[in-house]
Formats: structure tokens, sequence, C-alpha cells
């Protein structure tokens, strides 16, 4: 399958203030990557893990060139993010969505703000009535067209932010943590839309989250520790890592660790593939029922 987000030997540092986790290389130089490669395919769902300071922001940032590798590639929707002269066409087909929908709400009414990159754009008029309507339906906002953004939740400010990045038609939307800022409700919301998205209308999702049943709907899970790779592949397959996922900060879903904790017991033969409470339910109703 094609690539839209290409990583080559990524090489990264920030020269002044980093997180605590990410090594010092004693240059005045704060090492986040040394040669990364990773790749994520057209149409996917791909959800990227890591305790704070791993590198997976900072790779979401290199995904539309709001940071520039210091060695290595990386290639966007097959551009090369370092030719400035691509920055547009990058930002085009890669939208960015970031933690606080406050930070990225610019307009005083709902539509105005999903209808604001493509004034910048030059999108004509009729094309934009369209594309704003149809990003509101997308999301499920339509009926707060003509609100003011101030009146909404949380989770349905993070839903406008999520159309204003539609309405510019990406082939990609990369998500950082969009939900860590919401409640229950709000990020049920979110990942709703954000399924939807990925599912009906073959938009490719990276999602950056802290939360592993977020994690446990994706199609692939990258897990990172110091800027590397330490896991990639399906759900239920690195989710089955329970002690090397702990041993870097991280939980697994609640099914899974119910099973590894079976499983240890040494008392029943558990699955540690289970990720969803319905696998679970299964699982613990057909030992209860001896089959």
């Amino acid at each position: 399958m094609e690539n839209i987000i290409c990583a080559e030997k990524l090489e990264f540092y920030y020269s002044e203030y980093a997180d605590e986790e990410t090594e010092n290389t004693g240059e005045g130089k704060v090492l986040v990557f040394d040669g990364l490669d990773l790749e994520i395919e057209k149409g996917s769902f791909t959800v990227i893990l890591g305790h704070n300071g791993c590198g997976k922001s900072t790779f979401a940032k290199h995904t539309n060139a709001i940071l520039l590798p210091c060695g290595g590639k990386v290639f966007s929707a097959g551009y090369d993010t370092a030719d400035e002269s691509r920055l547009f066409d990058i930002r085009k087909h890669i939208g960015m969505v970031f933690q606080n929908p406050d930070n990225q709400i610019v307009a005083s009414v709902v539509e105005e703000d999903v209808a604001f990159a493509l004034e910048n754009m030059g999108v004509p008029p009729d094309e934009m009535r369209r594309r704003v309507d149809e990003a509101l339906e997308a999301v499920g906002m339509s009926e707060y067209a003509e609100h003011s953004p101030s009146q909404l939740s949380g989770g349905q400010k993070q839903r406008v932010a999520i159309a204003g990045i539609i309405a510019m038609k990406p082939d990609c939307i990369v998500l950082d943590e969009p939900t860590a800022m919401l409640d229950p409700s709000g990020r049920r919301e979110v990942m709703k839309t954000v399924r939807r998205l990925n599912r009906e209308n073959g938009v490719t999702i990276v999602l950056i989250t802290h939360y592993m049943d977020e994690a446990a709907m994706a199609d692939r899970v990258v897990v990172m520790d110091k800027g590397k790779v330490i896991l990639d592949d399906k759900p239920s397959e690195v989710f089955s890592n329970v002690e090397l996922l702990r041993d870097v900060g991280l939980d697994v879903p609640q099914s899974t660790q119910l099973m590894y904790l079976m499983k240890k017991s040494g008392r029943y033969d558990a699955d540690t593939h289970i990720i969803t409470e319905t696998e679970c339910a299964d699982f613990l109703e057909r030992l209860l029922l001896g089959k």
C-alpha cells in the first residue's frame, strides 16, 4: 500500500529545552531522534503511544513541517518537508488537530471558523459554502453552524476544529492528544468522528493518545520509547506485551489487564490478545459455562 508519511533516518534535537526523559548529548543539544524510520500507510488508522518525552508529539510536528529534520528526511504526501516551496502543498494534504481546541478556533461564529482556512486558500464562495456545510455535517455539528464557539462544550469545540481541517480536504489528519482535555462524553464524540472519517471517507488518521481504549480502535499501534519504535503491530498483538508496556510506563486496556492477571495466576488459560470488553465478556461467559 502507498505510504502518505515516511520518515527516513530522521534525526532531530532541541538546542535548549526538552522533556527530562529525552537524552542530553552533552553538547548543548537534547536528542529526540537518532535515525528514526517510520511509515504511515495511506487510508490507515494508526495510533502512536509512549510516555511523555518519547518523541511522539515531535514526530507529529514533523509530518506537516512545523518542525524540520536535523538529519534524514520526512516525506508527507510525497513532498520533502524541508522544501519550503512545498509548505502549502504539505499542509493542504496533512491536517493537524491539537490538544486544546481553543488554540485552533479563531472566529466568533462556528461556520466562519470552519471557513477561515478556505478563505486564506482563496476558495471561491460557492465552493467554500459547500465545503463548510459538508465538514460540519461530517462531524455532526450542522445545527451549531451559527452558534458562538464559546457556547459549545469541549467535545463540540474539538469537533469544530476537526471540521476546519476536513473542509480543506486533507488526505491525512494527525491528531495530537485531541481528547486529553475532554470529559468522557466529549472523548466519545471526538473518537466517533475520527473513526467515521477513516472508515467512511478513507481519511488517513494518525492519533497520538494516552488512552488505551482509543488505541484499541486503531488498525495499527506504534509504541515509542526514547525516540525509537519498540513495538509496531495490530492492537491485539501490541497489548499482549503487558510487561514490556509496563516497563516503559504504559498501561493496557482493562480487558487485557484482566486476561493477563488470570493467565499469570496459572489457573486459567486466558488469552492476553483480548482487548475489548465484548471479547472479555465472551471469554468469561465460556469459562463460567465450562465451554
